[in-house]
């Protein structure tokens, strides 16, 4: 990776960490499907996944379907995470909405995309996957067994903490202290779980 390439993306994550702590508020709405917001605010709770029959699809298959993931469907392609998000797993994947990723800097987005950021990309996109399906529920058992807070080791290898946020929503809290929330849990898959989140989180880069 040359050194331009790194400065954007240093400066990238860094704009993240800047103004990720207003950006990624907890939003209003409690469906996935959501008018893109400034900054949104806290939902009752997050929406429960529709009834559906048993799953039938790979979380790496579901991503494309899910509503507004467009841009996370992409990245996970340039990381070259598909045919680990199609393993056994099981796994349990945070996934950030598209308007998210437009709170990137201008041309952030399109670096990461690039070949020679893909171990980058991989870090990133890794953060938002914790081995092992857990559901909303037992994600808040662990927050309660942990005394308000639950720390996830990420396929990233670094922490990312769940705790519960203000209107009873699960929250997220990365390495830099920004949070996303949770806005529709428990999209089960053969392989997993996906939880769709309003926000991007980010590890320590570098």
């Amino acid at each position: 990776m040359t050194f331009k390439t790194n400065l954007m993306i240093a400066a990238a994550s860094g704009m993240v960490f800047a103004t990720g702590a207003v950006a990624q508020t907890a939003p209003v709405e409690t469906t996935a499907a959501r008018t893109a917001q400034a900054a949104p605010a806290a939902p009752a709770a997050a929406a429960p996944a529709a009834p559906t029959a048993a799953p039938t699809t790979t979380i790496a298959a579901a991503l494309p379907t899910l509503p507004n993931r467009a841009t996370l469907t992409k990245l996970v392609t340039a990381a070259k995470l598909q045919t680990t998000l199609a393993g056994p797993g099981p796994y349990t994947v945070f996934a950030p909405s598209d308007e998210a990723f437009t709170r990137l800097p201008a041309g952030a987005l399109d670096t990461l995309l690039k070949p020679e950021s893909a171990p980058t990309l991989a870090t990133i996109i890794k953060y938002h996957v914790v081995a092992g399906a857990i559901t909303s529920e037992q994600l808040k058992a662990q927050i309660t067994a942990g005394g308000g807070k639950a720390t996830l080791t990420t396929l990233a290898g670094q922490p990312l903490i769940a705790s519960v946020g203000p209107n009873g929503n699960i929250e997220l809290t990365d390495t830099a202290g920004i949070k996303a929330y949770v806005d529709t849990a428990d999209i089960k898959e053969t392989n997993g779980v996906v939880h769709l989140t309003n926000g991007m989180s980010v590890p320590k880069l570098g």
